[in-house]
């Protein structure tokens, strides 16, 4: 199906035409003529699958048909309310490239940064704000703000908003707006507390819902890595000097973490930036911008932070932490896998991360390849997840065993991951290169043995 044949109006084709869109995504496909009927709309799908313009393409065109000369400033007719503030900036320049043949006038307004540019903005009239939600109740609260004349409302990113505590936030928000609106939802996960609060909004919402493992880990290219935690930042170096890549996203669970992975990265002479909650909103945008304009080639991040990066053709991703969630992995690699790309995901497990490893196979109902030839490897056999094999026999590899692990518990006795044969993350047919035959790397690997395990 083309864009053409989902009834959007000439001003909006010709925008997204002009971009190289042709053919929508799935969760474009089958949320435009939802949202063209004005219905609700409780939508689950990762990022990368085209989210925004699900939205953004029924929400202009509506303002467009409904346009009636006003009198005065700009009354504020569609509310989009996100997490974070790179996420806020995503979706507002979105909305200008789908609506610029619309006349349609938007802003947005987040924390972090002074309020003087954002409200001038707002006095000059907006159809379309989007905001986080600190930021829009406190410019309520001043009378910048008025919510009386909204008729769309979207909630993105809805799982971070209660995973960030923006709960009592959005009840806040929801309240202020008039009862006769169209309502959306979109999450890239849907755990109980969402669909929870949707029932209690929404009423009786549309569900469209794009299954992760048809988005991502069919098309995204795979590797693990087992090794130990001390050994995670000089395999990071070690991969990030070895692998032919553009632009690399690297994973942290924690922002000290991500901190100190750039710290190690720049001591070794790769340059990196990080990105997360605890940097000022500027340095986040310089380490943002320098990373899409391809001058800082290796950007570390946490999850929340990464919701606002988009980054087209992103060569790879690491997974330095394997999350606790499951989904969560899913969310991360589809990042190089966007819309009908193909992409490659690196991971990192350690003995502590097996229970998780677990559960996001589980997930994706597939293993993950393991590369079992690579310098740093953890020194012996831990819970059966890693033959015991000394260096110059790693190409003839035994087989694995397996044990059962019904709990999620870090316990690393009681739990278990299947191997396949290694295999590059960058090609699927390709072998990595074996360092057994290589005595400076036999000689370095020894002295890293006595210092990690």
């Amino acid at each position: 199906m083309t864009f053409d044949k989902l009834e959007i109006i000439e001003p909006i084709l010709k925008a997204i035409g002009a971009k190289g869109y042709t053919h929508p995504t799935p969760i474009q496909e089958k949320s435009i003529p939802i949202l063209l009927r004005k219905r609700d709309l409780l939508g689950c799908a990762q990022t990368g699958t085209g989210k925004t313009a699900a939205f953004a393409i029924p929400i202009l065109q509506h303002i467009f048909n409904d346009a009636t000369p006003e009198k005065g400033r700009r009354r504020i007719k569609a509310l989009v309310v996100t997490p974070t503030r790179e996420l806020a900036i995503q979706i507002k320049d979105n909305f200008s490239e789908y609506g610029k043949y619309t006349g349609i006038k938007n802003t947005v307004i987040f924390g972090g940064v002074k309020q003087g540019a954002q409200t001038k903005a707002l006095n000059a009239g907006v159809d379309v704000l989007v905001a986080t939600p600190g930021r829009l109740l406190d410019l309520i609260g001043q009378g910048y703000v008025s919510l009386r004349d909204v008729k769309y409302f979207v909630l993105d990113e809805a799982d971070q908003m209660l995973d960030m505590g923006f709960i009592h936030d959005i009840r806040k928000v929801i309240d202020m707006l008039p009862k006769r609106r169209q309502s959306l939802f979109f999450s890239a996960t849907m755990p109980q507390s969402i669909v929870t609060l949707a029932g209690k909004i929404l009423g009786n919402p549309d569900k469209v819902t794009i299954k992760p493992e048809q988005t991502t880990a069919e098309k995204v290219g795979q590797s693990l890595y087992y090794v130990s935690k001390k050994a995670k930042p000089k395999l990071l170096a070690f991969l990030l000097k070895t692998e032919d890549v553009e632009s690399t996203l690297v994973f942290s669970r924690t922002k000290h973490g991500a901190d100190k992975v750039v710290k190690g990265l720049i001591k070794v002479g790769i340059q990196a930036e990080a990105i997360h909650g605890n940097k000022s909103q500027n340095a986040r945008q310089l380490a943002l911008s320098n990373f899409k304009a391809g001058s800082t080639k290796v950007l570390v991040a946490t999850d929340i932070a990464a919701r606002g990066i988009d980054v087209s053709e992103l060569s790879l991703v690491v997974n330095y932490d394997l999350p606790n969630i499951p989904e969560t992995y899913v969310h991360r690699i589809g990042r190089t896998g966007r819309a009908s790309a193909s992409g490659n995901a690196i991971s990192f497990c350690d003995t502590e991360e097996r229970p998780y490893l677990k559960d996001i196979q589980k997930l994706i109902k597939q293993d993950i390849d393991v590369v079992k030839d690579h310098p740093f490897l953890p020194g012996g056999v831990e819970d059966n997840a890693v033959e015991d094999v000394k260096p110059d026999k790693r190409r003839q590899q035994p087989r694995s065993s397996k044990s059962s692990n019904s709990s999620r518990s870090s316990n690393p006795s009681r739990s278990s991951n299947s191997s396949k044969s290694s295999r590059t993350p960058n090609s699927s047919n390709s072998s990595k290169p074996s360092y057994s035959g290589n005595k400076e790397w036999r000689r370095g690997n020894t002295a890293s043995k006595k210092r990690t395990e």
